[in-house]
């Protein structure tokens, strides 16, 4: 939970950009320079806008996790963008829904909002063994919920990702290539939206 570039930084104050996630975000399995967060804060930093990426991604974490965590991070931070991507580990170990993987999400992009951070949602997508009905009606609560919120999602897919190769052995996590694919579609996403902020 630290910023992905240096903390002794010499230059004009940063706004931040914390990365609340799982073991996607925390790079598992890839060196943390290869992750997306990572990645896209270097990204940021090419343009010479004054956004800085904190990665509070936390492997093996739940959408009930990251709601217990979100309070600090937007105490100590004071974020202008979070990008929520947590979910999948709710969704592997067969959570209920709308008990816990919605009502969680709701809560922390409320939270985030009131907060004055701009919410940026990045869409989980489970393995297809875990049943039609199941994985589409999981994949539907983010489009949902972007929709009721008016939030920029971040489509993502597995299935596509593994015929590109850009899985690892586990077929769950990315590789650096994936990493780089993920980083590139969310700069893309949050690059007019940093760029305004800068601006102002």
């Amino acid at each position: 939970m630290v910023p992905v570039n240096s903390a002794d930084t010499v230059g004009p104050p940063t706004n931040t950009i914390v990365v609340l996630g799982d073991s996607l975000s925390a790079g598992y399995g890839v060196k943390l320079n290869h992750s997306w967060p990572s990645l896209l804060d270097a990204s940021i930093k090419k343009q010479g806008l004054t956004f800085q990426v904190v990665n509070a991604g936390v492997s093996g974490d739940t959408t009930s996790g990251g709601l217990y965590r979100l309070p600090k991070l937007l105490s100590r931070h004071k974020p202008r963008i979070v990008i929520l991507e947590l979910g999948g580990n709710d969704g592997l170990r067969g959570m209920s829904l709308k008990k816990v993987v919605r009502k969680n999400l709701k809560l922390m992009i409320e939270m985030a909002q009131m907060a004055g951070a701009t919410v940026v949602l990045v869409g989980v997508e489970l393995p297809p063994n875990y049943g039609e009905v199941y994985t589409k009606n999981f994949q539907r609560i983010f489009s949902d919920l972007a929709i009721e919120y008016q939030l920029s999602l971040i489509k993502g897919s597995i299935q596509e990702m593994a015929v590109m190769g850009l899985m690892q052995s586990d077929g769950i996590h990315p590789n650096k290539e994936g990493h780089s694919l993920i980083a590139k579609e969310v700069w893309a996403e949050i690059q007019p939206l940093i760029t305004q902020m800068n601006a102002g």
